[in-house]
């Protein structure tokens, strides 16, 4: 099966703001083992937990800066999956998935905080949610943070101007 051709398209045009569906759920399922692995080392090291969450809070933060195509993760979906994928049938707005992004950002931030000053109630706590918010975009592709986003831009555009 000949490796389909894409061209790269400017930032900033249409095409460059949808994605196709499946690197953010690739995204979800690595995102999903990290943070178990998260878990699962803060049983015996929390420090050690809390390096692996800044490791996860980190591409959170390049995912909600840059966007999921040019996050690691989405990087890694478009070297080494994509190309095996058949055409993308469907597309997904980038802008519900930049803010997704920056609340597991928020979550695995405080996350990082608890297990690293020894609350590690507060940090196991946090990573449970955003393990819980990427399982369910894995496993069933309800992006929680995107069924958000339309109510917080809502409330963006009405904030009243304080002179």
């Amino acid at each position: 099966m000949p490796t389909p051709v894409t061209t790269p398209t400017p930032p900033g045009s249409a095409v460059d703001a949808q994605v196709d569906v499946r690197g953010p759920r690739f995204a979800a399922w690595v995102t999903t083992a990290v943070l178990v692995a998260v878990l699962v080392v803060s049983a015996a090291s929390p420090v050690a937990a809390g390096l692996l969450l800044a490791a996860q809070a980190a591409v959170f933060v390049v995912g909600a800066v840059v966007g999921p195509r040019r996050s690691p993760y989405g990087r890694l979906f478009a070297l080494a999956v994509a190309p095996r994928l058949g055409a993308v049938t469907e597309r997904e707005p980038v802008a519900p998935l930049k803010f997704a992004q920056l609340v597991g950002g928020v979550f695995a931030t405080v996350g990082v905080v608890g297990f690293l000053t020894g609350l590690t109630l507060l940090g196991t706590v946090a990573t449970g949610f955003a393990l819980f918010a990427a399982l369910l975009n894995a496993a069933v592709g309800f992006c929680l943070g995107c069924q958000v986003y339309p109510l917080v831009a809502r409330f963006r555009r009405q904030a009243p101007i304080v002179s």
